[in-house]
């Protein structure tokens, strides 16, 4: 009996930990531009072409994917997605959102646990970007404080998301709902 509440407090502890370390706020810079991003103090036009390179490159592994530009649309507005680059395994098309920014770790707080990504803005919540998680970053450009695991890069998208018709809700191939908006 003792050892199992030793266990399960150091368990509570342990997650506990991860949770706050997860939470703790990180600095991040948000950018629309490379341009933009040079005319703020203490960045460089170098720094910003690399790291708006870096989020284009992760913008085709991490976007939302969708089976149908209606689907993409749906989430992101009128002519804001494009195709990807790859197929679908039926040799179909696949759809995602434009980029619209990207994030990179605070080149003033010395910062490298931040993963530079590429930014989104959903139809629903058009005024915050979001990463390819969905997880809100800011609603303004320039230094912000998110989340560690906003920070954090997103995870690979392996599965497209198809609509099932008017009045269903988006779901993954994997069986999963999904839903971008806010």
């Amino acid at each position: 009996m003792k050892r199992s509440r030793t266990l399960t407090l150091a368990l509570m502890s342990a997650t506990a930990l991860t949770l706050a370390a997860c939470e703790n706020p990180e600095e991040v810079a948000v950018f629309e531009t490379v341009e933009q991003c040079a005319t703020q103090d203490g960045f460089n036009l170098d720094a910003c072409e690399a790291n708006m390179k870096q989020a284009q490159a992760e913008h085709v592994r991490v976007a939302p994917k969708y089976t149908s530009a209606a689907d993409c649309e749906a989430d992101f507005g009128a002519e804001q997605c494009e195709t990807a680059p790859q197929k679908t395994t039926s040799g179909g098309s696949v759809f995602m959102p434009l980029m619209m920014g990207y994030m990179m770790g605070n080149m003033m707080s010395g910062r490298s646990g931040v993963a530079t990504q590429p930014l989104y803005r959903s139809k629903d919540d058009a005024k915050n970007f979001r990463t390819g998680d969905n997880q809100k970053v800011s609603g303004k450009t320039g230094i912000s404080k998110v989340s560690g695991q906003v920070a954090r890069a997103p995870s690979t998208k392996t599965s497209t998301i198809k609509r099932g018709g008017f009045g269903s809700a988006a779901r993954a191939s994997t069986g999963r709902f999904r839903s971008f908006g806010g």
